[in-house]
Formats: C-alpha cells, sequence, structure tokens
C-alpha cells in the first residue's frame, strides 16, 4: 500500500528531528575525544560526560514541551508572565533530576545548586528560544500556505462564476438569431441550429479545462462568425483575418468571444453600413486581437444588458493574466475599438 502525500511529509519530519537529535547527542562525545586527543577517558569523566548526555532528553523535552505545549496554549494568548514561571517550573524539575543523576553517576563529590544552575540554565534557555523560533516560524509558513489554498481556491471559484455568466448571455444572443431566422422562414435554418451545435459542443465539453489550444478559441469564434454571417448577410461587411501563425499556444477558453459577441451586439441594429474587422494573430509568443466596429452611442446606451461580457472579461483578464496583458478600449464618434494583447510562456 502506498503512502499517501500526508503520511510521507510526516514521516519525514520526523526522520529530519530524529536525525538532528542524533547529532545534538553525539557532540559531548566527539568533543570529549578530541580533548584527549582520542585516549581513553578516565573514569569521573566517562561519568560526567554520561551525565552532559543523558541531559539532552530534558532538552528534547523543554523544546517540544514549548513547542506543543506552552507557546499556542500560554505565550499565544498573550499571557507571559505564566509563560516565564512555567519554563521556570520546568527549569526546576530537570534541575532536581539532574541532582538525583548527579548523586547515582558521581556520588563521591557533592552536588552544588549553583553550579547546575550556571551550566544547565544557559542550554535550557537556548532550547527554549528555538522552540520559540521554531514554532512560530512553523505556524507563520503554515499560515501563509493556507492562505494561498484560499486564494487559489476563490480564484478558481470565481473565474467558475464569470465563465457561467458569460455562456448563458451568448446562448441567449444566439437563440435570438434561429428566432429572427424562424420569422424570415430561410433556407438557412438548418445550417444554423447545425452551428448552433457545434458550439455548445464546444462550450459544454471543451470549456471545462482550465486551457485549451489556441487554435480551438479561434475555430470557435469562427464557426461564431459564420453564424453571425447567415443572419446579416449583405446587410453587413465583415473584415475577418484568423491566420494563426503559432497556433499550439494555450489560452482561457471562452476569453475571446465576449468581444466578437460585443460587436456584433452593438456595431448592427440601426446602425447605417455596419462594419465589424476582427484581427487575431499569435506571433513570438505575443497574441494580438483587435476587434473593431461602428457603433451608435445612444443605442449602446439603451442596452440594459449591454457590457456584461465585457466586464466579466476584463476580470477574467485581471485575474489570470495580470500584468501579462494589455487591454485597451477606444471609442469614437463612429468607431468602437477593442485590442487585446497577451503574453504567452515561451
Amino acid at each position: 500500500m502506498q503512502l499517501n502525500s500526508t503520511t510521507l511529509k510526516t514521516n519525514q519530519k520526523i526522520a529530519i528531528h530524529i536525525l538532528v537529535w542524533a547529532v545534538l547527542f553525539s557532540l559531548p562525545y566527539i568533543f570529549a575525544l578530541q580533548a584527549e586527543d582520542g585516549g581513553p577517558l578516565s573514569q569521573l569523566k566517562s561519568k560526567r560526560l554520561l551525565l552532559n548526555s543523558s541531559m539532552y532528553i530534558f532538552w528534547a523535552l523543554t523544546f517540544y514541551f514549548n513547542s506543543y505545549v506552552l507557546i499556542p496554549k500560554i505565550l499565544y494568548q498573550s499571557r507571559l508572565l505564566l509563560f516565564v514561571f512555567a519554563n521556570l517550573g520546568l527549569l526546576a524539575g530537570i534541575l532536581f533530576i539532574n541532582r538525583w543523576m548527579y548523586n547515582l553517576l558521581i556520588s563521591e563529590h557533592p552536588f552544588f545548586f549553583s553550579k547546575a544552575i550556571t551550566f544547565n540554565g544557559l542550554p535550557f534557555l537556548f532550547f527554549v528560544l528555538i522552540g520559540i523560533a521554531f514554532k512560530t516560524v512553523f505556524d507563520r509558513i503554515k499560515m501563509d500556505r493556507i492562505a494561498k489554498e484560499r486564494e487559489s481556491e476563490n480564484l478558481k471559484t470565481e473565474l467558475s462564476f464569470l465563465r457561467s455568466q458569460i455562456s448563458p448571455h451568448f446562448l441567449f444572443n444566439v437563440l435570438n438569431n434561429i428566432v429572427a431566422l424562424v420569422r424570415l422562414k430561410s433556407d438557412e435554418l438548418e445550417p444554423t441550429i447545425l452551428k448552433l451545435s457545434s458550439l455548445m459542443q464546444y462550450m459544454l465539453y471543451e470549456t471545462d479545462d482550465e486551457k485549451v489550444l489556441l487554435k480551438s478559441e479561434a475555430d470557435y469564434l469562427q464557426s461564431y462568425i459564420d453564424l453571425q454571417k447567415l443572419r446579416f448577410g449583405d446587410r453587413l461587411k465583415l473584415n475577418v483575418d484568423l491566420g494563426l501563425k503559432e497556433d499550439w499556444h494555450t489560452i482561457e477558453p471562452m476569453l475571446l468571444i465576449p468581444f466578437v459577441e460585443n460587436a456584433f451586439k452593438h456595431g448592427t441594429g440601426m446602425i447605417e453600413n455596419p462594419i465589424i474587422d476582427i484581427s487575431l494573430q499569435a506571433v513570438n509568443n505575443e497574441l494580438a486581437f483587435i476587434v473593431k466596429n461602428k457603433y451608435i452611442d445612444d443605442d449602446q446606451a439603451k442596452d440594459k444588458v449591454s457590457g456584461i461580457g465585457l466586464t466579466n472579461v476584463k476580470r477574467r483578464l485581471q485575474l489570470l493574466y495580470g500584468k501579462n496583458h494589455d487591454l485597451n478600449i477606444h471609442s469614437t464618434d463612429e468607431w468602437f475599438t477593442i485590442t487585446l494583447k497577451l503574453a504567452f510562456e515561451p
């Protein structure tokens, strides 16, 4: 049975702690052997070495008791005085045990509390401070990781919500096109429905991925434009250039369609001699997307649902690409132009 990632990380942490303490326990022996130039230790020095090495058990206790009990339950609650007294009590207990061990191992020499405090006080203080540093840094890293995970989850949720807003809005416009063809009893109704089926297939089965091929997104745009051609015919002048030299890049699905949808929505209707220019290029790891249409400012202002797609796509661009995109929306008395540039990862 394979260990999951959490169990593996826990085992790695335990192994690191064991290794560190093993090194610390061995230090007194290493220093003692160096001092004796590799020769045999006297009986008294051997007893003192055993006593000093045994004290690391209590330094480990000090470290973990502070890290997992005193710091989270007392120090984090801003009860500093209680924290100090608790450690003084712990130190007193360690000194009494140290006295018992000293009398057991080195009974021929008297025990002095003053020397014991001097000899053990600094190591005790050192491991208390190490415990505080370890716990605070570890908790800080843990909190930052949780915050990033929440931020990532919130980002995914928001992007999913924005995408769900765009799709119904787009579908609403396409169904309006079909209604217009039904009223005209046009022979183009059947190919229109087939085009809609193709678009729906893309929306339902491909846009669940975080990224899609730029070629797929361009094909989707072309299908939408073809659908609009069936509706407007010669009444609308269309200039379309979707020639991609680098179509292997990936892009967020349904990211470009709101701009094209907006052009058809506000670049037709009551406008005399409507014109829409659409250009999509991908060269040198950069996407350049330009949509330009004639429009009437009053007509756009009267539309109660205008701008839903554009507002959402602005938010999506900011969330997904940040500084790696440049969106410029420019309008004059007669023309409305959107220019989008995206930098792909090389």
